[in-house]
């Protein structure tokens, strides 16, 4: 009950947002992956089912019990590979790589190794990587006015009214507008919508090295790198003390028991996230995990009428949708670069971290965000090679800095008026040395 409490408004359209953007902006990869191994239209189907109750489950249990934010999608770059690698291949193999790879993330989640590594990065470095991730969604809102200028004008000029007025509710408002205005010039492709029940279809994994090598390796090699570390960062951004070990153990069972139906990597969100662990979702971050928990419970949806609600949400136009995830992370994005240039001895590592990022560059099949880290740690090591200050501090998990810097807010200056009216002294009235 307490979770009907603390739902709100925002919160929820926080997590309609979530699901908007993260679905439509790479269901069509997923197809892909899946017709590489020449997947059949009930073995798509089945896939939506599998992917869908598996981000679903697994980020609203988590968020109801821990009652913080646990956001958890699919691997998209992760899709993107088995799009590439998947000729050759039968579904059968295909799963067996998924289990494979299934069984990689439960031991880096269960070993801890994953979390350790995240601990060593500073977190000007994570701000930045947060920064350059979501600013690309911020560039994209802009340019959809290149092929609907009225549409994001008038969304960003209710945006912006909406956040001087009723800030807690900008972001609804303005996805409110948005639909009203493309429906009314009948933009929404409502032909799109076929009312059906997805059913799961089971597919006997089939295990050989090659698959192993081809197939699973990657998707966890870019899984861990592209997905789940900037997960990470947009968690601690955030200020949230998630168990990090834990969480990639449960993406990594979730997809060992799902792999057979075409689930076929989970891992931690993102973009979702920070869409969900942001100040849009509410004030109070304490109740924010009622966006997780909508979000999960709209997949859900989403694994069981795979086609309706597929069709639904790709009916909205492209460009309300980049404009919605833009506006959306704005507060994020300006937060995540002013946590990165805050420090000046960290400024310039953090800066080639989010240039890096936002370029998008792509090597060896691992995405920008893994490559921004490593510039950036690369910079911050040259920099600071030789120094004695304040090691053990700059690497500190970025929860634990997050939770320090609020501590030492709340401790009034000496000779504050606050210090001064609630702490009695103990020397007043007696003579001083």
């Amino acid at each position: 009950m307490r979770f009907f409490k603390d739902l709100s408004l925002s919160a929820f359209t926080a997590g309609f947002v979530a699901v908007l953007v993260g679905f439509t902006s790479s269901v069509a990869i997923v197809f892909q992956a899946a017709q590489s191994f020449g997947a059949t239209p009930a073995m798509i189907s089945s896939w939506m089912w599998a992917l869908g109750l598996g981000m679903g489950l697994a980020s609203a249990l988590p968020s109801l019990w821990l009652r913080k934010p646990v956001m958890i999608a699919w691997s998209t770059p992760g899709a993107a590979v088995l799009a590439v690698a998947g000729a050759g291949y039968g579904m059968g193999e295909a799963v067996g790589a998924f289990i494979v790879c299934a069984v990689l993330i439960t031991l880096a989640g269960a070993t801890g190794w994953f979390e350790r590594v995240m601990n060593r990065i500073p977190m000007a470095i994570a701000s930045a990587l947060l920064a350059g991730v979501l600013a690309r969604f911020g560039l994209q809102a802009f340019l959809a006015a290149q092929t609907a200028l009225p549409l994001v004008l008038l969304m960003l000029g209710t945006y912006l009214v909406a956040k001087r007025l009723l800030p807690r509710y900008a972001v609804p408002l303005t996805l409110a507008v948005a639909i009203a205005y493309v429906a009314a010039r009948g933009q929404l492709a409502w032909d799109a919508v076929h009312f059906d029940l997805a059913m799961p279809v089971f597919t006997m994994p089939v295990f050989t090295w090659q698959a192993a090598v081809s197939l699973a390796l990657p998707l966890f090699v870019v899984t861990m790198a592209s997905q789940n570390l900037p997960g990470v960062a947009v968690i601690r951004a955030s200020g949230y003390d998630l168990p990090i070990s834990r969480l990639i153990t449960l993406t990594g069972l979730a997809t060992l028991v799902l792999a057979p139906f075409g689930g076929y990597a989970l891992n931690l969100s993102a973009i979702t996230a920070a869409i969900c662990m942001g100040r849009e979702a509410h004030e109070d971050p304490k109740r924010r995990y009622t966006a997780a928990v909508s979000c999960g419970v709209l997949y859900v949806l989403i694994g069981l009428f795979g086609a309706a609600v597929t069709g639904l949400l790709t009916a909205f136009p492209k460009e309300l949708v980049a404009a919605i995830a833009g506006l959306a992370l704005l507060g994020t994005i300006g937060g995540g670069i002013a946590a990165a240039v805050r420090d000046e001895s960290h400024r310039e590592a953090a800066l080639i971290t989010f240039l890096v990022t936002l370029s998008g560059v792509t090597l060896g099949g691992i995405g920008s965000a893994f490559w921004g880290v490593v510039a950036g740690a690369v910079a911050l090591a040259v920099q600071q090679a030789g120094r004695k200050a304040s090691a053990g501090k700059d690497i500190a998990p970025a929860c634990k800095i997050k939770r320090a810097q609020k501590a030492a807010a709340a401790v009034p200056a000496p000779g504050s008026p606050a210090s001064t009216d609630t702490a009695p002294n103990p020397t007043a009235g007696k003579p001083q040395p």
